[in-house]
């Protein structure tokens, strides 16, 4: 059972992973609206986020939401895998 200390590391990062994935696709989206067509990121997002498709209401917020749970999944990965490689070196 983890320890009280290590579930709040995961919720933490998690916010923070989560948070920073979802700024970050909000500004590539906001790049996408401004720049010549050539220097969309909407094609490097649609490969990885299920259900995003530019410029419709349905494809942006399946990308919003793709983006917050990959935080998470990154949060709830590596946070154990970092404690666990820390009490083992320390």
């Amino acid at each position: 059972m983890p320890n009280s200390s290590s579930v709040t590391s995961v919720k933490v990062w998690g916010w923070t992973f989560s948070t920073f994935l979802l700024v970050t696709y909000l500004l590539c989206i906001g790049f996408g609206l401004v720049a010549p067509d050539q220097m969309h990121m909407h094609r490097a997002w649609a490969p990885l986020l299920p259900g995003f498709e530019w410029l419709t209401l349905t494809g942006f917020l399946a990308g919003a939401v793709g983006s917050f749970l990959y935080g998470w999944y990154a949060a709830f990965l590596l946070v154990p895998l970092y404690n666990f490689f820390s009490q083992r070196a320390g």
